[in-house]
């Protein structure tokens, strides 16, 4: 017979077991967008499918999605009156991702239309009123580029739909993500010109993951800290107050949801203008400060005047280090600031700046300058028209200083900018910076002038600020499936990315104890194996006399990035297989997307995994191959980056650069191993690579 106490004990462990199992559900709500029309193998490259594999098993992630449907419920297909619906609501969702409004588009193309907003407050309420509390998140449409396709005009898509959604979710206080910009650069995506395709999904998913990931700040609401008399406003969906403090206007605005440390961006100048960046930046968690300091051109009485304001926000709990940001002249202030204030900034993003001010407002070189600014200038500083035309004392000039502070600095440029022109500019200050050891990227905008400032899309600014304050997400070492269909990459016709997974897999479960197993991307799909699916070998009978008498097979998946192998490893038959020996070359595909410090971590998380789970197969850890045909180019520098990583850390596995083995004295490529592209490999490359690891692998063997 069981003791009581021991019979309660088993409920409560069973009972602690099932709650410490509960999965965290979440419900995506949506039109054809978030079913997945018109994607390959809708059922696994959906966004919500997508969104599932990145977050693995701790998760469950609910397609609601359908075709067609309306957010008014007086629309032609409502999405109220849909069975998806109903079990939406049946699912006691954590978490709701709302995308609907697209096919309103034709209805509010009218002056005034109430209904639009009414239903989407109610919307909102259906599920707020849940038992669960789930934490709603609005997603704004993507663009369309088809100019009448189903009767969905862009214009109105971003001129009615995306602020009535904004002005929903300011008034229920509901988080807001901004699809819209983060597709207005990418036409190639949407092979319809309205659904994006089974990579544009990945784009959503990546940015779904980091709202559910997000780290939470647990301190205090800072507007409950400002008791100035205050103005609440908003801020294209965020809540905005504005006050006056020390004589000088102010601006904080919050995000719905903040992110640990309360980190934030001082913007300089020119309050809302271009915000696309401080609206990713609210999104993702952070605050946004201004303090109107007019035309004081950051002289003395500026500094002293932010040097009060900052000490205000310390006061109310936000970062030390704020990510500064100044466009045109505000990049006076920014820089003027950070050189009087050492160890408080996390980074700066200048836009089209001044940095000279005999440059502008000057108008001392190129430029047509401003004689209304010059004179303010003047006044401010104290200076006649002989002191301003020697003034010595701009970021330009201090370049070498501000270098030395140590903080990341990202340019955003017009090439052919009339104002501020770059040549008297940026270009001078990122050589002295360089020169003196800075940290400084810039952005070119070949054809762009001093307007329109940022950039439309500006995923490269905000990724810049949240790697400077440590909040990025390293996708690199996320662990995700591939998702492409690719007609050129050597696969058999009609054979996507899970085809070839699966046709991987299979060889892998009936090949058990091979002595080699080449794992990687097209460079190492080209070695073929006994591969089924796969139409081009043009290694496979160099590889195949090369190691003859060994049993080797081609895990190589053209397009394949650091997540992809490591999503596959985990989902696959690698472990059961147990290679003697595995070659990981890995890593090229990740170069237009992630920094050599992100792909060298996913890298190493590839050898971790095999290390722990495969505990006897002897790893050699190739890395990427040398890519770019040239020494000195952008791709050539990220690939020794990745290298001067990987060796200085404690790998378990055989690593094995190739560096010697294809570039020449002189830093280029040997002539006749490369295609054009400085990435494939042409025969005798595939050569080359295969006598460079037969004596690795031998000795392993």
């Amino acid at each position: 017979m069981i003791h009581r106490s021991t019979f309660l004990l088993i409920f409560l462990f069973t009972a602690l077991s099932s709650f410490a199992q509960k999965k965290i559900r979440i419900a995506c709500i949506g039109n054809s967008i978030t079913y997945g029309a018109g994607i390959v193998n809708r059922e696994n490259n959906n966004y919500p499918q997508q969104l599932q594999a990145m977050l693995g098993n701790a998760y469950e992630v609910m397609n609601f999605g359908v075709n067609g449907t309306t957010l008014l419920k007086n629309g032609n297909n409502p999405y109220w009156k849909t069975s998806q619906y109903t079990a939406a609501l049946a699912s006691k969702p954590d978490i709701v991702f709302i995308k609907l409004g697209t096919n309103d588009s034709k209805a509010v193309n009218r002056p005034f239309y109430p209904e639009f907003e009414k239903d989407y407050t109610a919307l909102i309420a259906s599920f707020s009123k849940l038992a669960t509390k789930p934490r709603i998140v609005l997603l704004l449409p993507v663009p369309s580029f088809s100019p009448d396709s189903n009767q969905i005009y862009d214009p109105i898509i971003k001129d009615r739909i995306i602020p009535m959604i904004r002005k929903v979710a300011y008034e229920t206080r509901t988080e807001v993500i901004n699809l819209y910009s983060l597709f207005i650069d990418k036409a190639d995506m949407f092979p319809d010109k309205i659904h994006p395709s089974s990579i544009g999904a990945s784009v959503i998913a990546r940015r779904l993951y980091e709202v559910v990931k997000i780290n939470k700040d647990k301190t205090s609401d800072i507007f409950s800290q400002i008791k100035e008399d205050k103005k609440r406003s908003s801020f294209y969906g965020f809540e905005c107050v504005d006050f006056t403090l020390n004589n000088h206007g102010c601006k904080i605005v919050k995000p719905k949801v903040a992110v640990k440390g309360k980190p934030w961006v001082w913007r300089a100048r020119f309050w809302g203008h271009e915000p696309q960046t401080d609206i990713a930046l609210l999104e993702r968690g952070y605050h946004i400060a201004f303090c109107d300091v007019a035309e004081l051109f950051g002289n003395s009485e500026a500094i002293s005047v932010w040097n009060k304001f900052y000490d205000y926000l310390q006061q109310r709990g936000l970062s030390k280090r704020a990510a500064l940001e100044g466009m045109s002249r505000g990049g006076i202030y920014i820089y003027n600031w950070a050189l009087a204030n050492p160890g408080k900034v996390a980074c700066i993003y200048a836009d089209a700046p001044v940095l000279d001010l005999k440059s502008w407002p000057g108008g001392k070189g190129k430029g047509p300058g401003s004689k209304n600014d010059w004179e303010i200038f003047k006044k401010d500083y104290n200076l006649t028209e002989e002191q301003a035309s020697r003034f010595n004392n701009n970021p330009l000039d201090n370049a070498a200083k501000i270098a030395q502070l140590g903080f990341p600095m990202l340019h955003v440029v017009g090439d052919i900018d009339e104002a501020v022109p770059v040549d008297e500019n940026t270009n001078p200050f990122e050589e002295k910076v360089k020169a003196a050891g800075g940290n400084i990227t810039v952005i070119h905008k070949p054809e762009g002038k001093h307007h329109p400032h940022s950039l439309p899309n500006p995923t490269l600014i905000a990724d810049f600020i949240l790697h400077a304050t440590g909040n990025k997400f390293n996708f690199a070492a996320i662990a995700a499936p591939g998702v492409e269909y690719r007609s050129g990459a050597g696969w058999t016709e009609g054979k996507d990315w899970w085809a070839q997974f699966r046709n991987i897999d299979s060889l892998l479960d009936a090949r058990k104890n091979l002595d080699i197993l080449f794992l990687g991307n097209s460079i190492t799909q080209g070695t073929g194996g006994t591969r089924t699916y796969v139409t081009s070998k043009p290694a496979f009978a160099i590889f195949d006399s090369v190691f003859a008498g060994r049993s080797w097979e081609c895990a190589g998946i053209s397009g394949d990035r650091t997540q992809n192998i490591l999503w596959r490893l985990q989902h696959g038959n690698y472990a059961k297989a147990k290679p003697k020996v595995m070659v990981i070359t890995i890593g090229v595909n990740n170069f237009g997307d992630d920094s050599a410090e992100e792909i060298a971590t996913g890298i190493l998380a590839i050898e971790k995994w095999t290390k722990t789970h495969m505990p006897s197969t002897k790893i050699i850890l190739t890395g990427p191959l040398p890519t770019s045909l040239k020494k000195d180019t952008d791709r050539r520098r990220k690939y020794e980056r990745i290298h001067e990583i990987l060796s200085a850390s404690k790998t378990a596995a055989s690593y094995f650069p190739l560096s010697n083995t294809f570039i020449q004295e002189d830093g280029d490529i040997i002539p006749g191993t490369y295609s054009n592209d400085g990435i494939h490999l042409a025969k005798n490359g595939y050569r080359l690579w295969a006598l460079a690891l037969k004596p690795v692998i031998d000795n392993l063997l």
